[in-house]
């Protein structure tokens, strides 16, 4: 049994979406950038935790040189605290393509951005799911599912933990725990706490 739990976390965090740290930094990078430089030119007050820029109803998209889609981010609004130098951004929609056409979704109620979108914080209703390596059969041929009410990136660190509950799934197989660490570098994909797992017999070939 802990032999197949252990090769299906392997098979997992091969596929962690790793890649929902790059488009969160570059999408941050792009937003505080593209203000406007009249806001430079007001004088400084008080900080206060007060919004100093909005949009509403907005879509980043990055390609790449041969003119590909790479990722593209949605929200219905994106708010700058100066005081924090944070961004939030209300119901988060995201998708990324890798190099072989595998697609990361994510969404979230909230997202909360450092600066440089180095620190990301995915809150409420958090749902990633992972497209499969292609030429896989069964489970292994499924997406892969993540969810949780929290979610938090450090793209630098490229490192992904959440202290609340969390659910990994694919196909019939599911694993849950109390709280959840990966570390992109190390490739080590842990879950913490009361963890329960749902792992179904394979078909012989």
């Amino acid at each position: 049994m802990m032999k197949r739990v252990r090769a299906l976390w392997n098979r997992l965090s091969i596929y962690l979406p790793i890649m929902l740290m790059g488009l969160f930094a570059l999408a941050t990078l792009w937003l505080i950038r593209s203000t406007p430089s009249v806001i430079e030119a007001v004088a400084k007050r008080p900080a206060a935790h007060e919004a100093d820029y909005f949009l509403r109803n907005f879509s980043i998209k990055t390609f790449d040189a041969k003119g590909r889609l790479k990722a593209e981010l949605f929200g219905s609004e994106a708010q700058h605290f100066p005081d924090t130098e944070t961004l939030e951004i209300e119901r988060v929609r995201s998708r990324s393509i890798d190099a072989r056409g595998l697609v990361t979704a994510a969404t979230s109620d909230r997202a909360i951005s450092d600066a440089e979108g180095t620190d990301v914080q995915l809150l409420g209703d958090v749902r990633v799911i992972r497209d499969p390596a292609p030429g896989r059969s069964g489970n292994a041929g499924q997406p892969i599912e993540y969810r949780s009410e929290f979610l938090h990136v450090f793209s630098e660190k490229e490192k992904m933990k959440t202290h609340l509950p969390v659910v990994v799934s694919q196909g019939t197989d599911r694993l849950s725990g109390n709280a959840m660490s990966y570390d992109n570098i190390e490739e080590i994909l842990e879950l913490t706490g009361q963890v329960r797992g749902i792992l179904n017999p394979r078909k012989a070939p």
